[in-house]
Formats: C-alpha cells, sequence, structure tokens
C-alpha cells in the first residue's frame, strides 16, 4: 500500500524524546520485548500532540487526543511487539512513522476503550503502508469536526481495503481483522497442500481453499 503522511500542523509539535524506560514502566513488557527495543529501536519521539488546544478539534470520550510517534529504526525491522508495547503505556490513539535510512512508513492500531471497562483500551492488529522516501509530499490533515473523525480519516488510508458504504470504523478494521485472519489460513492451507503427498487429503485441502477464497472474496468486496 502506498504510504500517507499526513503534514501535521506546527501548533501541534511536541517533539520530546521518549526513553524507553518510561514505556517500561507503564506497560511492563517481557524480557523478550525489552530485548526487540534495545535490537530494533533507535529512538522514540513524541512528534505531535493533536488535542482541543492544538488543532481547535474537540475531543470525543474514545478520542480526547491522538498522538504521532517517530520511530527510528536500527534495521529497518519492527515486530508488532514493540508497537502495541507502546500502545499499552500511552492512553491515547497513536499512529507511528517508522523512520529507517532516509525512508519512512506509517503504522497504527485501531484503538478504542473497551466497553466492560472504560480504563482500558482495546488494540486492533497493526496496519502498515509501504516504505517511501522521507522527502516525500505530505498531505494536509483532512477537514473534520471533531478528534474522532479526524482518527478515522488517519487510519482508513492504511487498511488493506476500502471501508465500504456506511460502515463505521470499528467494524471495519474488524472486517479487515478477519481477512487477515482468513488470508493467514488460506496460506497455511497452501502450505499444506504443497507437501501433502496422499491424493484423498489434496482433494480435502483444496475444498477447504476454495471455501476460503470464497470467503476472502465476499469480506473484500
Amino acid at each position: 500500500m502506498t504510504a500517507v503522511l499526513f503534514d501535521y500542523p506546527k501548533s501541534a509539535a511536541f517533539g520530546r524524546v521518549l526513553p524507553k524506560s518510561k514505556i517500561y514502566e507503564h506497560a511492563s513488557p517481557s524480557t523478550a520485548v525489552k530485548n526487540l527495543f534495545v535490537r530494533q529501536v533507535e529512538q522514540i519521539t513524541w512528534q505531535f500532540k493533536l488535542a482541543p488546544e492544538t488543532v481547535n478539534l474537540k475531543g470525543t470520550p474514545s478520542v480526547p487526543e491522538i498522538q504521532i510517534f517517530s520511530i527510528t529504526l536500527k534495521t529497518g525491522e519492527l515486530k508488532r511487539d514493540v508497537l502495541q508495547c507502546i500502545d499499552q503505556a500511552i492512553p491515547f490513539p497513536i499512529l507511528f512513522e517508522l523512520r529507517y535510512e532516509g525512508r519512512v512508513r506509517s503504522a497504527a492500531a485501531f484503538k478504542r476503550p473497551s466497553d466492560a471497562d472504560k480504563s482500558k483500551w482495546v488494540i486492533s492488529d497493526y496496519f502498515e503502508s509501504a516504505w517511501q522516501q522521507s522527502e516525500a509530499p505530505r498531505t494536509s490533515l483532512p477537514m473534520v469536526f471533531d478528534l474522532e473523525a479526524l482518527y478515522a480519516r488517519l487510519l482508513v488510508p492504511l487498511l488493506p481495503f476500502p471501508s465500504r458504504p456506511g460502515e463505521g470504523l470499528q467494524a471495519c478494521v474488524e472486517r479487515m481483522e478477519q481477512i487477515c485472519s482468513r488470508q493467514r489460513e488460506l496460506d497455511k492451507c497452501e502450505a499444506y497442500l504443497r507437501k501433502e503427498k496422499q491424493f484423498n487429503r489434496k482433494v480435502a485441502i483444496n475444498a477447504k481453499l476454495r471455501q476460503l477464497k470464497n470467503e476472502l472474496e465476499a469480506m473484500s468486496g
């Protein structure tokens, strides 16, 4: 997917380096995840804070603010566990800009307050764009009435398929997650098919593949 980079207003600039230790304090990551931070993350910068006082848009209970984090990478690879750890530590929706050797890509999960406990956040799968040059032109922020609508407009370009008419952001993201789950299942079936020698088993796997492909086509359209 082509990268979508937004031109955030200077009034929203925050520009503070966020020590990894601060993330650890609020998210309590495992040793394995801390090792990922050490191996893969050079620096985390809290780049912009999109809030009522910085972008003149009212917040909502679901989206009181939107944070933009810039992560400079050591190798160009970043495991999703790292992003999830940061999301767990910061109680606001976040969009990430990942940077490596003059290139940038956007990444984010859909993040919303839990229906069962509004103090906790539900984090979806992560969606990301392709890499592109850091100097690529940026798009102005869309004209909207509140931060919740802005969050949707920032997140939707990262989704692998377009939203359907009248489909809300949460419903759209849940459909994307189902598509990703089916695609993983289909990939496994194709791997099994390549290894399988027995004719009867091949017939059964092919039937399963047809079913998964039909489901994917229905969900993607």
